[in-house]
């Protein structure tokens, strides 16, 4: 944050199990701080004085930044501390959360005021070896005194201090999402998913080696400085900047498809291999009662999002399996299985489901007895393509509305999951009260909804009703 703004440029498990076949990279978050239940142990806080490089007039101190509903607050106050007229926040992840490329975001609302300086920033890990500002700077955003604009900026050491930097108009009032991307060739900033600045990195072009290393995160609430000027409107103390979330992602390599054979089960209640006629061979699962089981370890779901599961199934008269994750501890669901007329007449069943990122043991349980299973694939829904079933076609299924969680508590986040939902299709959702009034709406094209947390549910019964050009579907939500 210092600052001279200038406009210058199980093993055994695996080996069967296989693996999501690459495509092109999408981002996937690695870490967040949603600020749900207080705040996250990987902040430190730095306190003192001392002018902090830029001549600031503040005391930082833990007691100034608290949570509420969810917010984290950073206050600026007028109180003598440590021989300083103001106290305020600043807090960082150095030696618990560093980063080297990746989506860096932050959901705001800044105060205004001559003298406040917010700032989302991150630095460079080696500053404690190299300082400032050969360990680099990526300032997220920044913000000072009352303007209606925004900055983003990069500072770094090429035969002395070189910096680069934009800015938007915009509403800082209000909540905003600030973002970098930052890839080995540039960074660029974004509000709210627009482009308003960037910079070439890529061969450490104009000595911007520093950009290749890890950062840590910052936050915090400067009063007064080089850069906003001295003079503090005390009028508009207390003043506070308030942190909806911090979320990181970096790239991963997206997938298509991931096929694990019925055989290859880590551990199995009560079922049988049989030699399969079924395309490709090998064998399949059988004789399956009522109850039996069958758990694959370590299965790898790389992104937080929508998958179709197929079920290559047999069966003479029908049957019902379930499946999940962790033992039941993640449900994902019942399957039919048709009659397909013999024990080695095969077809493929489907449902799609939403799985949080990370590594499960599935399961496979037998609702009913009477079918045979060949294999499991999981696709993200993405780049799923339309599996044979003998259901009805997706656009004119019943949308399998989710809502969690539920019951809720007043003034927590709410995500609605649309879990068969058409993607190139918009859905209308709509939150009513118990006399039918709406109280919320939006319109998605995904299966995927969080409710912005502005919406203040007070307690009792809402109805979810999620419209289509197809179907409409409802679902109850208890707020307690």
């Amino acid at each position: 944050m210092k600052h001279s703004f200038t406009s210058l440029l199980g093993a055994a498990a695996l080996c069967v199990l296989g693996s999501f076949s690459s495509q092109a990279q999408t981002y996937q978050q690695v870490w967040a701080d949603e600020f749900t239940s207080g705040i996250s142990p990987s902040w430190v806080f730095e306190t003192g004085g001392g002018g902090w490089g830029n001549n600031e007039k503040q005391y930082y101190q833990r007691a100034n930044a608290t949570v509420a509903n969810g917010i984290l607050q950073i206050t600026a106050r007028k109180e003598n501390v440590g021989g300083y007229p103001y106290t305020s926040s600043r807090m960082k992840t150095q030696g618990t959360k560093e980063f080297r490329y990746g989506k860096i975001e932050a959901r705001m609302k800044l105060p205004l005021g001559q003298g406040l300086w917010p700032a989302f920033w991150m630095l460079g890990s080696n500053i404690n070896t190299v300082s400032w500002p050969a360990c680099g700077e990526i300032d997220v955003m920044e913000h000072i005194n009352a303007e209606n604009k925004v900055y983003g900026t990069v500072h770094w050491d090429n035969n002395g201090h070189a910096e680069y930097g934009g800015n938007i108009v915009t509403t800082p009032q209000d909540y905003h999402v600030y973002t970098i991307e930052w890839e080995p060739a540039y960074i660029r900033w974004f509000v709210d998913g627009v482009k308003f600045h960037e910079i070439n990195i890529s061969n450490n072009a104009g000595g911007t080696e520093e950009f290749q290393r890890p950062f840590f995160l910052l936050l915090n609430l400067a009063v007064a400085g080089n850069w906003p000027g001295q003079t503090v409107d005390e009028s508009k103390l207390p003043a506070t900047m308030y942190v909806d979330y911090v979320r990181v992602y970096q790239k991963t390599t997206a997938a298509t498809s991931k096929t694990i054979q019925a055989e290859s089960y880590s551990a199995m209640n009560g079922v049988q291999l049989e030699t399969t006629t079924d395309a490709g061979g090998g064998q399949n699962v059988a004789y399956v009662d009522a109850g039996d089981w069958m758990a694959y370890n370590s299965v790898n779901f790389p992104t937080s999002g929508n998958y179709l599961l197929e079920y290559r199934v047999a069966s003479p008269s029908g049957g019902t399996l379930s499946s999940d994750l962790n033992a039941g501890a993640v449900q994902l669901g019942n399957m039919a299985i048709p009659a397909t007329g013999g024990w080695q007449n095969w077809t493929t069943v489907s449902r799609t489901v939403y799985v949080n990122a990370g590594t499960y043991n599935f399961g496979v349980f037998a609702q009913t007895g009477g079918w045979n299973l060949n294999w499991i694939r999981i696709t993200p829904a993405g780049s799923a393509r339309a599996a044979s079933t003998t259901a009805a076609p997706a656009q004119t299924e019943a949308l399998d509305v989710a809502v969690f969680p539920n019951p809720q508590i007043a003034g927590a986040p709410l995500t609605i999951q649309l879990q068969n939902h058409d993607q190139t299709q918009p859905a209308t959702v709509q939150i009513l009260d118990v006399s039918g009034k709406q109280v919320w709406q939006n319109t998605v094209f995904g299966s995927y909804l969080e409710v912005d947390r502005s919406l203040r549910l007070t307690s009792g019964i809402y109805l979810i009703q999620v419209t289509t050009a197809t179907s409409k579907s409802t679902k109850k939500l208890v707020v307690q």
